[in-house]
């Protein structure tokens, strides 16, 4: 974007939250913690707040640096900042570790209070809407009455969606970016190999792994892997490495022979040296439960029939894990609600991943929409 700059170096922030939350399963966290960073400053009137919800390894470091040696900046940089499309002299931007994650909010690696030990195995299986519920209590320390707007990519973007329906009086605007209103039985298929790969990996140890030093980074490495081959397209990849060779011909054997091989095994090598396998578990059972539509009847229609948030969806062409098609059933069902929604379809060859790029059209569409928040907010 055009005179677009950085928030800078940021601190995250562990807000502490000692009232309990009753989670979708019946179990009760006595009390948790939220890692959070934000970015710009909120108004007087509390009317400029914007929620990021991540996705499934994102984390609370949406934008900026924590130290100017740092070598990357945030997970979502090219989309928060001042003059970038969620524009932070204009927005108070808030961005969360999710409860169960690994970086710095309550979750499997944390300790329990009941036992002095890491939770483990034994931290309970979260939800979207356990997500939603203590990002409302975050909201509450914040003092924000309503959210100018929930913005979210992927799993984030089924945040975004419960969101206007769970609290529909305190969402403004969601923007729900390369997601679904549920996932299909091929994506479960793939969340439960990636699983699988965790769970019979020898150092698992029954999820247990810390208290024994042990850590299933072969079958994390894996889960990695696999679900990095869903979230690009075939062309993107083709393009990038085709059948470019590691090494000068054939080895005759199971190392490392092409380049693609040796950009998933990086990827994977990384993703396991950075991520809680505990985590990668319990996000992957949040994509598969979520269904709004299932609480009310099975009809998607009938599910947002309550919500008063205006929408902005956005898919990409070549992404086959969220297609198009997915985004679509969203939009049709608040058209059919007479909710006020603008939809668009970006042709990329970025797959899934496409949410995090910088796709001209896509840039553009969200930083046109957000000015439109802007000024709705003023006026």
């Amino acid at each position: 974007m055009k005179n677009a700059g950085s928030v800078g170096i940021v601190r995250p922030e562990k807000i502490a939250f000692d009232t309990p939350l009753t989670l979708s399963n019946g179990r009760v966290l006595s009390r948790f913690d939220l890692m959070v960073e934000t970015y710009g400053q909120l108004n007087e009137q509390k009317s400029n707040a914007v929620l990021i919800c991540h996705a499934l390894s994102g984390n609370h470091h949406v934008a900026g640096r924590h130290s100017a040696e740092d070598k990357y900046p945030g997970w979502w940089d090219n989309m928060v900042g001042p003059g970038k499309p969620i524009d932070t002299d204009r927005f108070f931007v808030v961005g969360l570790n999710n409860l169960g994650g690994c970086h710095g909010s309550t979750g499997p690696t944390s300790l329990n209070p009941q036992t002095g030990q890491d939770y483990g195995a034994d931290f309970p299986v979260v939800t979207v809407k356990d997500w939603v519920k203590s990002q409302a209590m975050l909201a509450d320390h914040f003092g924000i009455r309503q959210w100018a707007a929930v913005v979210g990519g992927s799993l984030g973007g089924m945040q975004a969606l419960q969101w206007t329906i769970d609290f529909p009086d305190r969402v403004r605007h969601a923007l729900v970016i390369a997601s679904a209103p549920k996932l299909s039985t091929q994506n479960i298929a793939f969340n439960d190999v990636a699983r699988q790969a965790i769970l019979t990996d020898p150092d698992f140890n029954e999820g247990h792994y810390a208290r024994r030093n042990t850590l299933p980074g072969r079958g994390l490495k894996i889960a990695r892997m696999m679900g990095h081959i869903t979230y690009l397209a075939e062309d993107g990849l083709g393009k990038k490495f085709g059948r470019k060779l590691h090494s000068d011909g054939y080895q005759y054997g199971y190392g490392v022979e092409f380049e693609v091989e040796s950009y998933l095994r990086y990827q994977g090598d990384k993703f396991a040296g950075r991520f809680d396998a505990n985590t990668y578990l319990l996000m992957t059972k949040a994509l598969d439960y979520f269904d709004p539509a299932a609480d009310a009847g099975n009809s998607l229609s009938k599910a947002v029939q309550h919500v008063q948030a205006k929408f902005f969806v956005a898919s990409f062409s070549t992404d086959w894990r969220f297609s198009p098609e997915r985004s679509k059933e969203l939009v049709n069902a608040l058209i059919a609600t007479g909710k006020a929604v603008q939809y668009i379809e970006v042709k990329s060859n970025h797959g899934h991943d496409a949410f995090l790029m910088e796709d001209e059209p896509y840039i553009r569409a969200v930083a046109a929409y957000m000015n439109n928040v802007y000024k709705d907010i003023r006026s």
